[in-house]
């Protein structure tokens, strides 16, 4: 008998299948001597739409909510369905005695393979391979300690829970919103929360009154000292008349030894801020290069990952590792670090903070640079460095504070003086070619632990010029001053702040549980490190977010939709309450059919909030453009990199695209134009005010010899033309099909 093994993607299942042996080309499928290896393209089989269950559901309806089903029904995704039916004839082979489940090890990989062998009736044991990255090595590892999938049931029971408890809360609060107030308005326990985060951040920055403060300082023998400061200006005017003209006495001057450790590694939202930081990557852009470096070049190991340690398993791997990755630029720096002895006590190094994954790391697989875009380069580079760096000593300085009297008054000054470099060796890159300014452009948060202590800043001086001086000296040509700062609101949310509140959302929080708190700092917060990228699309692509820079705001959509969604779908606090209870099921502690049971009840009562609730949707963003297609007035969005017009009858769809963020840069400030206009009429334009026909820019690059081809131009063409073909908003197309309203009703569903 052969065992079938059945992976979450077609890359996968081509590694798994040359480490077993498997050569043989059938459909869907790939056969060898004892094994057969299959796979999905993600997930082939979903909870079924409403009207599966009621022809009655394809017409949205109020009284017609809650949909509550007792018991869910499975479809099968109609664009994946060929490889669905070649993986069920796999499944009921004859001469297959096992299942092998080798999708994503986690709670939603568990649920691919299960939804698949539940829809196509499987009986067969079950047996689960559970591995970080897909080298050969760590395949052969996994193969050798397959795990019963008998271990596994809680864990599919809580993904079941977890998909049934959103299809009941989104699909019913979505229908219930969009038939009340004639517009398509969707939510949810994680998006909607999103929503409110960024509110509460707009709401602060608005009420934010700046207040004026004063410091007082001192020049002296090319020094700088910071002395008092304070709100109240008359007095600070005062004591600066009372201090000049007096000695500015040396006091004390103090040396202190301190030491910083590397940051720790690398999980998926740590990464995707980083990118978004330093190359303004959006968290999509980031996984989708990080899951081409894990599976098309095996360089990285698994990206889904929310851990930044690494189990005790993993240590005695370091050195193939880095001899793995000691190419090019990283040859020197893992090259002295090979020889080097590694144990278990390494701060990084701890299996209670890993669950499913451990952080991201390099591979054992060889690397060859020269096969990666720039793109994928660059996500390597972040992940490489951060290994290296955690396996050097800390970084080493002595901190020298001067402490200056004048009068009554203390100044300071304070610089830091390296004793050794330590792991921020790893990031010295000059030599390498790369821009020191752009490694540490966000260096000082996050523990990084101020990465530029040479650097002159403020009150710092040169650490030799205090060095030089002792208690008791009195400082020539003192200059006594008093400047004046502002307050400063908090900034706007951008990609990787936003996924750091998303990641960490306690704050937002206005019940403090501790439970609660814990929970969701345990669970990842809103959202997974798998999702929170496409859910930030998501919004993006609802019109619900759009950007100015790289600044995140909320649309008039989506304040609007925050009035007349129910309160607890706005708060965090419901996917902590979630979140507890799924853990308890994944580790037996509750039944699935008592959570359940709640979000039936649950679910009826966001219906009868919503159904009782007042206020009304209306569009500001109308204009006095009509559709070419069905004459109705058109509405004017904002997308992440687009602005586009959009027509309001959402069963017309039709939308133009005005301007698009391109990739063309200025030839005078540097920064990315718009390109506006149509065909011929295209133009480039810039902030600056800069502008530039399209003919005229492809001239003028072709004589620099580099820019825009012609294939650029085709394929940004061709994109706006497959926009235009696409029905608005995708996601809902096919689930409001069925919706209609009064003739004249403004409805675009944006």
């Amino acid at each position: 008998m052969k065992s079938l093994v059945i992976a979450e993607k077609p890359s996968v299942a081509r590694d798994i299948a040359r480490v077993l042996g498997c050569t043989k080309q059938i459909s869907g499928a790939i056969e060898g001597q004892n094994y057969i290896v299959t796979w999905g393209l993600g997930h082939l089989v979903t909870l079924a739409d409403p009207e599966d269950y009621d022809k009655k559901y394809k017409e949205w309806k109020m009284e017609d909510l809650p949909m509550l089903p007792e018991v869910f029904q499975l479809e099968v995704i109609k664009s994946t369905g060929k490889q669905y039916q070649a993986v069920k004839a796999q499944i009921h082979r004859k001469d297959v005695g096992e299942i092998i489940i080798a999708t994503d090890a986690g709670r939603e990989g568990e649920l691919v393979a299960r939804l698949i062998l539940k829809k196509a009736g499987c009986k067969k044991s079950l047996k689960r391979l559970w591995i970080s990255s897909v080298t050969d090595r760590a395949i052969r590892e996994g193969f050798a300690n397959l795990k019963d999938g008998r271990d596994y049931e809680f864990l599919y029971d809580a993904a079941m829970c977890r998909a049934e408890a959103d299809w009941m809360v989104g699909i019913n609060a979505t229908r219930a919103l969009t038939c009340k107030y004639n517009a398509q308005l969707s939510c949810g326990r994680v998006q909607t929360p999103t929503l409110a985060m960024i509110a509460r951040r707009e709401e602060q920055i608005q009420k934010f009154v700046p207040k004026s403060y004063y410091v007082l300082r001192a020049q002296a023998e090319g020094m700088t000292l910071t002395g008092s400061q304070s709100f109240d200006k008359v007095k600070m005017e005062e004591l600066l008349k009372q201090l000049k003209g007096q000695k500015a006495v040396v006091s004390q001057i103090k040396k202190t030894p301190k030491k910083t450790i590397a940051p720790l590694l690398y999980d998926l939202t740590e990464l995707q801020r980083d990118a978004s930081k330093r190359y303004d990557y959006s968290a999509k852009e980031t996984l989708n290069i990080m899951q081409r470096l894990y599976e098309n070049h095996k360089v990285l190991t698994y990206p889904r990952t929310d851990s930044r340690y690494l189990s005790s398993d993993i240590v005695p791997t370091i050195k193939e590792r880095l001899k793995a990755c000691g190419v090019g630029p990283y040859k020197k720096l893992a090259g002295k670090l090979v020889n080097k002895p590694f144990s278990e006590k390494l701060i990084f190094v701890d299996n209670s903070k890993v669950s499913d994954h451990h952080a991201i790391i390099p591979t054992e697989q060889f690397v060859q640079l020269d096969h990666m875009t720039v793109d994928e380069r660059r996500i390597y580079d972040l992940v490489v460095r951060r290994f290296l760096a955690v396996l050097e000593p800390p970084y080493e300085y002595e901190q020298i504070s001067l402490t200056v009297g004048i009068g009554e008054e203390t100044f300071t000054a304070r610089e830091n003086v390296v004793t050794a470099m330590g792991w921020k060796a790893v990031y010295d890159t000059e030599k390498e070619g790369l821009s020191l300014a752009e490694l540490f452009e966000e260096e000082e948060r996050d523990g990084w632990g101020g990465l530029s202590e040479n650097r002159a800043q403020g009150s710092r001086v040169s650490g030799e010029k205090l060095l030089q001086l002792k208690k008791g000296d009195v400082l020539k040509g003192v200059s006594l001053s008093m400047t004046e700062g502002k307050t400063k609101p908090p900034a706007h949310f951008n990609e990787a702040t936003l996924l750091s509140a998303m990641e960490n959302p306690a704050a937002y929080m206005e019940s403090k549980d501790k439970d609660m708190v814990k929970t969701l700092g345990e669970t990842g917060g809103l959202g997974t490190v798998a999702t929170r990228a496409d859910i930030i699309e998501k919004l993006f692509s609802s019109f619900l977010l759009e950007k100015r820079g790289k600044e995140i705001y909320l649309t008039s959509k989506a304040k609007q939709l925050l009035e007349l969604v129910p309160e607890d779908l706005r708060k965090p606090e419901l996917t902590a309450d979630w979140e507890m209870k799924l853990l308890k099921i994944a580790r037996g502690n509750l039944k699935r059919s008592v959570f359940m049971k709640d979000i039936r009840g649950y679910s009826k009562e966001l219906i009868k909030q919503i159904k009782e609730g007042e206020g009304s949707f209306r569009h500001d963003n109308l204009t006095n453009k009509k559709c070419p297609e069905c004459g109705k007035l058109m509405l004017l969005v904002k997308g992440k990199n687009s602005e586009m017009l959009v027509c309001q009858n959402r069963e017309c769809g039709h939308r133009e695209t005005i301007s698009r963020i391109s990739n063309a840069r200025c030839p005078v400030c540097h920064k990315k134009m718009e390109l506006r206009g149509k065909a011929e009429g295209q133009i480039f334009v810039c902030r600056c005010g800069y502008k530039e026909k399209l003919k005229a820019f492809q001239e003028r690059r072709k004589k620099e010899g580099a820019g825009v081809s012609k294939k650029d131009v085709a394929n940004y063409m061709n994109r706006q033309k497959k926009e235009a073909a696409e029905p608005l908003n995708n996601a809902f197309a096919r689930a409001l099909a069925g919706f209609t309203l009064e003739e004249g009703s403004r409805d675009d569903g944006i």
